[in-house]
């Protein structure tokens, strides 16, 4: 996995911390956003989150049967003293096969900010593991920061100096995600109170 965690970068390693700059950085209207316009998940579902730090977005989930796994101890230890009250599992472990293979199928696969820190061979087996794994109807949504050509110079300075070491285009992203998925919609959205660049996946088979 690509990504610079020294200096500077290795203070987000701490989940207080990294929960208050995502704060800062409007992540919680981000979510919501994410939640409502392109997740859509309903009560009763089943939900996988790659890499899901300390679970924040499970605070804006309905009552859905929610899996997370990340590598992070600190970021699951956070995560199960949050939400214990939760019908939600969490894990401290990568995402395998094996791992999923004894889950059951998964109506929504939540991968926020996980694709730019993979390079395109991992990215392509990741995303291909997840359709699997995928129950009738369901969907996999994916956020990464990208780079555009009319970006906001700030902008690109920012998700030039994210952790993640293949932050890529729009066009980029999506060419990953055909490789996995027979519909994908891939959408850019620019932030404008802390300039920033994502693009939005919405990956679905047929």
């Amino acid at each position: 996995m690509a990504q610079i965690t020294h200096g500077i970068r290795s203070i987000l390693s701490h989940p207080a911390v990294y929960s208050g700059f995502q704060r800062f950085m409007g992540a919680e209207r981000d979510r919501a956003n994410y939640v409502n316009e392109y997740l859509m998940a309903s009560s009763g579902m089943r939900v996988l989150d790659i890499g899901c730090g300390p679970a924040d977005i499970l605070a804006h989930l309905p009552d859905v049967e929610y899996y997370g796994f990340d590598i992070s101890e600190r970021y699951i230890a956070q995560a199960n003293a949050r939400f214990s009250a939760r019908n939600a599992r969490f894990t401290c472990a990568m995402v395998d096969e094996d791992r999923l293979a004894a889950l059951p199928r998964f109506d929504r696969v939540i991968a926020i900010g996980l694709l730019h820190h993979l390079d395109d061979q991992d990215a392509i087996a990741v995303l291909r593991m997840v359709a699997a794994r995928l129950a009738p109807g369901g969907r996999v949504v994916t956020l990464d920061p990208c780079f555009t050509d009319d970006q906001n110079a700030i902008a690109r300075w920012l998700v030039k100096s994210d952790r993640g070491q293949n932050v890529r285009t729009r066009e980029g992203y999506n060419a990953l995600a055909q490789q996995a998925f027979s519909r994908v919609q891939a959408t850019v959205r620019h932030k404008s109170w802390i300039p920033y660049t994502h693009c939005h996946l919405v990956c679905e088979l047929d």
